[in-house]
């Protein structure tokens, strides 16, 4: 039995040998080393006190706080390997030249070849750490619901302290937390955003920025206030007409304006009175029109919600002798002979004509259908005052000639082929 096992050792050891050969070749054929890059990949900053403990701090620059990695493996292994498993860092201890620090690459849990990255260093810029305190300037995103409008906004804290490179700390011009009110219908404590910009209006990274608000963070106060409608009642009794004349209707516009406040402020305002000794105008002869500054008028703690809104006009109409007066809407006017190529707008919105006739005749007169103008003269787009014409019953006359504001434009294509 032993000579048959040892007969033949020498060939029996060189086919062992090139069975192992065979399966080494088998196995590179079909799961070779090859490279694969990753990337992406961040790198992390360790003994980061080589530079804090003596009063310095760093950035990063050059965008390499992510760097592409390439890994040599077998396929099989790259296969399985994820971005996230492989580790890039920079110990601040191989800092060389003041700027680079080599970046190692690790794959923990994985038979590799080798790893690296490119680039191969994180670049920093050392420079002195800075500190310095800065108020907070509360402002807002979003509308508020329907009905309210933003009072007061109070931020909290009211400052902030941040630390970090002097040539950011420097750059801060103005620090902002930023509440959205989307949505809100009462006062509210509403967590801000705080965001930092530099001189020209740029938001500031605060990655390398450290500050003292803690978990809490800042907050915005925001007051909100009540919007109502109140009626606009000015006092008539001193405006008087001409000799002969008389003062057929007194008209304000608008006739009610938006206000807010608190609302015990709003509780104590039922409308808004223009007193008769800011109204004072006698011996009118014609219509008059008077504009008024309300904001004069409104109580202690209303304000307007609009501020361009303020101004109010006052419309007085006059009556003379054998004379009445017409309001015709340009949207009534009978148009003629409009070139088709031209479209029309007026203006104003109402038309104000004076009849002067018999009472009878001007009882029973009426302008609806009566008003017209003539454009056949106007073929070209502008601005134009056209010659208003009224059929007038017999015995009336016109007071004044009158005329229109039109405002002729040109068609476009797709209008002109409807």
């Amino acid at each position: 039995m032993r000579r048959r096992l040892t007969a033949n050792l020498g060939l029996k050891v060189l086919a062992f040998f090139s069975a192992v050969l065979m399966w080494f070749v088998v196995v590179n054929i079909d799961d070779p080393v090859t490279d694969k890059t990753y990337t992406g990949i961040p790198v992390s900053v360790i003994n980061e006190e080589v530079v804090t403990t003596t009063n310095r701090t760093y950035q990063i620059v050059d965008n390499t706080q992510e760097v592409m990695v390439t890994v040599s493996a077998n396929r099989s292994v790259l296969n399985k390997i994820r971005s996230e498993d492989i580790v890039a860092v920079a110990d601040m201890k191989e800092l060389s030249l003041g700027t680079q620090i080599p970046i190692e690459v690790s794959i923990p849990g994985y038979k590799y070849e080798k790893a690296y990255s490119s680039p191969v260093n994180l670049q920093v810029k050392i420079e002195d750490e800075a500190k310095n305190n800065f108020p907070i300037t509360p402002s807002t995103i979003g509308t508020v619901r329907e009905g309210y409008v933003l009072g007061d906004l109070k931020p909290n804290p009211e400052k902030v302290t941040l630390r970090g490179p002097k040539s950011v700390i420097d750059s801060i011009s103005r620090v902002v937390a930023e509440a959205n009110v989307s949505g809100l219908s009462e006062n509210a404590d509403i967590e801000g955003r705080l965001i930092l910009y530099d001189a020209n209006n740029n938001v500031i990274d605060q990655t390398l920025l450290a500050n003292n608000l803690g978990k809490d963070g800042v907050s915005v106060r925001v007051t909100l206030h009540q919007i109502r409608s109140v009626p606009v009642k000015p006092d008539t009794s001193m405006i008087t007409a001409a000799t002969g004349c008389k003062v057929s209707s007194v008209t304000v516009e608008p006739r009610e304006v938006r206000v807010t406040g608190e609302e015990e402020d709003l509780d104590k305002l039922d409308e808004i009175e223009i007193p008769a000794e800011d109204l004072t105008i006698s011996d009118l002869s014609e219509r008059t029109e008077k504009i008024i500054d309300i904001s004069a008028y409104l109580p202690d703690g209303v304000t307007l919600v609009e501020e361009n809104a303020r101004s109010v006009v006052l419309t007085i109409q006059i009556e003379q002798p054998g004379v009445k007066n017409y309001e015709v809407s340009t949207s009534s006017i009978t148009v003629n002979n409009l070139a088709e190529d031209l479209e029309l707008s007026y203006g104003a919105v109402d038309l104000e004509i004076q009849v002067r006739g018999p009472a009878e005749a001007l009882k029973v007169f009426t302008v609806a259908k009566k008003v017209s103008i003539d454009l056949k003269n106007y073929e070209t787009p502008g601005t134009y005052l056209v010659p208003v014409v009224v059929e007038l019953p017999e015995g009336c006359t016109l007071v004044d000639s009158e005329e229109v504001e039109i405002i002729l434009e040109k068609k476009t294509e797709d209008e002109q082929e409807e």
